[in-house]
């Protein structure tokens, strides 16, 4: 049912619902969680936290408080466990600015953990996945290849030093991106999680009604992603991914089989892609670099409308 006050709902595919409340306030929110990609459960709460804040950030809104959904074997684990992933849960919602202020719990068979997050924004500082215009760069604000780390983690091929690399990246908020945003004449963003960063980009090039670049070459990867890849450490929901794409990419002759399932590898708390002008691309991805100490990067440009969604080359 069409509701006036409904800015963004399901009639998009945006990151969060967008709502009006009396006196013209937009709040924003969201709800995501998921089973463990890692083996420390503080860590775990960590990038869960973060990657439900995500959401908020890709649309230049500001979190205000959340609410923890809980799913725990209360019979089957320590509940020290639970207290664990709560703790790192309620320190990245402290990193981020807000109280987490209550929430749900079941038991489960499996632990899960997310966040229910509400934000808000200014109805002018709103950004969607829709508009991105011809000639604009895409920004990507975190190096990808969480899917492949997590999966190399649970089968136990993953050295602590990428184990340590990539929790960094998934725990690190993108607060810092968020703001720069308005610093800039973005037109679109959305942030990069378990679509890949095919699925979101295609997302964005329909809504926008244009299509897409990708250069291969330099798109930023965690450290040992194209090895772990290479040996066949391939998540299924990646593997998935790539299925999916064949619908809206063209891929060069020279990419690789690998090389696909790299650039559709299902990410965990992944950066902002960020569409914007040319001649402000490069000062973005630096700042965004310089404030959060990961890699961003141009990884491509919007094009008119193709065929294809995307075109990697």
């Amino acid at each position: 049912m069409h509701q006036d006050n409904v800015i963004v709902g399901f009639n998009g595919s945006d990151d969060a619902a967008v709502v009006r409340l009396e006196g013209g306030k937009l709040i924003v929110q969201t709800v995501d969680f998921f089973t463990p990609i890692v083996d420390d459960p503080y860590q775990f709460g960590q990038i869960a936290a973060a990657n439900s804040l995500s959401d908020i950030y890709a649309m230049g809104a500001t979190p205000r408080f959340a609410l923890n959904i809980v799913g725990f074997p209360i019979k089957e684990l320590p509940k020290e466990v639970l207290t664990e992933i709560l703790r790192g849960g309620t320190e990245k919602a402290k990193e981020a600015g807000i109280p987490i202020v209550g929430g749900h719990s079941i038991d489960d068979k499996e632990p899960k953990y997310g966040l229910v997050v509400t934000g808000e924004v200014n109805e002018n500082k709103l950004i969607k996945n829709a508009g991105a215009q011809t000639g604009d760069a895409l920004v990507l604000t975190k190096p990808l290849g969480t899917g492949i780390i997590s999966t190399a983690i649970k089968r136990e091929l993953a050295p602590d030093t990428i184990i340590k690399e990539a929790v960094n990246c998934m725990a690190t908020l993108n607060a810092s991106a968020s703001k720069l945003m308005c610093d800039f004449d973005v037109h679109a963003a959305t942030d990069v999680t378990g679509f890949g960063l095919l699925g979101h980009l295609s997302e964005m090039c329909k809504n926008s009604n244009v299509s897409a670049t990708i250069e291969v070459q330099n798109l930023p990867f965690l450290s040992n992603v194209y090895q772990l890849a290479t040996d066949g450490i391939i998540p299924g929901g990646t593997e998935r991914n790539l299925d999916y794409a064949s619908k809206f990419v063209s891929f060069n002759a020279s990419i690789s089989k690998t090389q696909k399932y790299m650039v559709a590898d299902a990410q965990t708390s992944g950066g902002l892609l960020v569409a914007l002008p040319q001649n402000q691309a490069d000062e973005y991805a630096q700042k965004c670099a310089d404030a959060n100490g990961l890699e961003a990067k141009i990884i491509g440009h919007i094009i008119p409308k193709q065929n294809s969604d995307i075109i990697v080359s």
